[in-house]
């Protein structure tokens, strides 16, 4: 249970980035096409537990400090830091089986790659290093579609290729903003560069971003010819969704987006009705 609890499967949600491709390309149908991209999500959950694991080592006196870190295995001391090495190793050997499994293209390991050496330099110094720590955060959700795509040999729209980078950056800043509302800069070294100010008026100016280009990618040639014209018509949803998420991040929230989505029933209601419009309109109508 604890090894489990090393590999922070809840975060393996921000994993499923990896099916906007498949679903957005109008191929969702074909079954071969959804046992790859779930190899891929598979491939990549246990990728990002390695580095959560390699973080923990690094961070292991700090969280023990904190209030609800203390509980990671390796900060409590349920698993020593020898052991979390071999596990990690496990998990890079998996990984490297089942891409070998998969024969994934060079441009897919080549996103793997690139995700675990940005992580990799987050967690041992980056993360420290004011906007870097961000963009790293947001490099992530983006490659995570972009690995998607690759996987399957698909073209990632311009529209959406801005969409997700401006969400991504909407996201992390959120993230440290309530960091700072919530402990302060003593947690981590980089939140003394920032502001509440600076990180709200960024974060509002992303979350406009988000969905202006979201509309525009609604309006594409190429999305139009699959959806009839009709994917414009959940732009209002997005933008239900985008207030419902700003106003837990404007209250209790410590900015974390998997916790925020995870503990909110509105907006796992309304992401499911914004999954089951999409499906509907460019599979059905």
């Amino acid at each position: 249970m604890n090894y489990l609890k090393l590999m922070r499967p809840k975060h393996y949600i921000k994993n499923f980035l990896i099916f906007l491709p498949l679903l957005f390309s109008g191929k969702l149908l074909d079954l071969s096409n959804i046992l790859i991209t779930l190899g891929g999500v598979i491939c990549f959950s246990l990728m990002a537990s390695s580095i959560y694991i390699i973080n923990d080592i690094k961070d292991k006196d700090k969280d023990r400090n904190h209030k609800t870190k203390c509980n990671r295995p390796i900060a409590s001391g349920k698993i020593s830091v020898k052991n979390a090495i071999i596990f990690m190793f496990v998990l890079l050997i998996l990984v490297t089986v089942l891409v070998l499994a998969m024969n994934l293209s060079i441009l897919s390991i080549g996103f793997l790659v690139l995700y675990f050496i940005l992580n990799l330099a987050y967690s041992l110094g980056l993360k420290n290093i004011p906007l870097i720590d961000i963009i790293i955060l947001v490099s992530g959700f983006v490659i995570r579609v972009l690995f998607g795509a690759s996987i399957l040999s698909i073209t990632v729209s311009n529209w959406l290729y801005l969409t997700v980078i401006a969400i991504s950056f909407y996201l992390g800043l959120g993230k440290r903003r309530n960091e700072i509302m919530k402990t302060g800069s003593n947690t981590r070294k980089v939140l003394k560069y920032y502001t509440k100010d600076f990180l709200d008026k960024n974060m509002y100016m992303f979350l406009s971003m988000t969905i202006i280009f979201y509309s525009l990618w609604t309006t594409d040639i190429d999305i139009v010819s699959k959806s009839n014209n009709l994917l414009i018509w959940t732009v209002p949803l997005v933008i239900v969704i985008c207030m419902r998420y700003s106003m837990d991040i404007e209250g209790e929230s410590d900015g974390d987006p998997v916790e925020v989505i995870m503990h909110d029933k509105v907006i796992i209601s309304l992401v499911f009705l914004y999954a089951l419009s999409l499906i509907t309109i460019l599979y059905i109508l």
